[in-house]
């Protein structure tokens, strides 16, 4: 039980803050700038790694659970449960920010910018978390992200992605980080390929990992 609570607890963190950061730039004509918002998404998967990888893994994601158990990591039978926990914490996050900033129209809502297509936004989303899964299946242990350096190699991917593209599809790269605004904004138009697109990537991410190491990892 303590591993789905910490998944519940970190995945909370994480939309709360990277969500919050975009919702109050939002809302105060961005005073805290598209390099801010892209700072506080590193920031806090950084800190919820060293404050739950050693319990749960730290995953806060379908997409890097999926990855896991797709590399024989991680039990098939574990990943519905953490997938309900990362959506309790997502939903959970939105609610307090629905509350708090209710003249919000977005809520940190992920959708493709305007006269960027459906289809490359998902090809990117496909990139942006191939390139985050070969990071994690490569600094962790076993199916924890553990340790100083999973921290920061997994922190700084997702600034790194998040600062380059965030203005084209609000790099997502987390299925449920993109269902959970929805739920509130009611925009569902392009929420396939924010489920989609990152656990394609993921499985994909894992699957290279045959062709760049020696030992068994997949």
């Amino acid at each position: 039980m303590k591993k789905y609570i910490s998944e519940t607890i970190g995945t909370f963190s994480m939309v709360f803050c990277g969500c919050g950061a975009m919702t109050i730039n939002e809302i105060t004509n961005g005073s805290i700038s598209h390099v801010g918002v892209a700072i506080t998404w590193g920031l806090i998967v950084m800190a919820m790694i060293y404050a739950f990888g050693e319990i749960s893994g730290a995953h806060f994601n379908p997409a890097v659970t999926i990855g896991f158990a797709f590399a024989k990591k991680f039990a098939w039978n574990q990943v519905p449960k953490y997938i309900l926990a990362q959506g309790i914490g997502a939903f959970f996050a939105i609610f307090i920010l629905w509350f708090l900033f209710p003249e919000s129209q977005f809520l940190g809502e992920t959708t493709p910018a305007e006269n960027f297509p459906a289809y490359k936004a998902a090809i990117l989303e496909f990139l942006l978390t191939f390139f985050l899964m070969v990071v994690i299946i490569n600094v962790s242990t076993g199916s924890k992200e553990i340790g100083t350096m999973a921290a920061i190699a997994v922190g700084g991917v997702i600034l790194l992605e998040a600062m380059f593209a965030g203005p084209l599809t609000k790099a997502s790269m987390n299925p449920i980080r993109s269902i959970a605004p929805a739920i509130f904004t009611g925009n569902f138009q392009y929420l396939w390929l924010y489920i989609t697109a990152p656990v394609l990537g993921a499985i994909v991410a894992v699957s290279s990992c045959k062709l760049v190491k020696n030992d068994n990892c997949c």
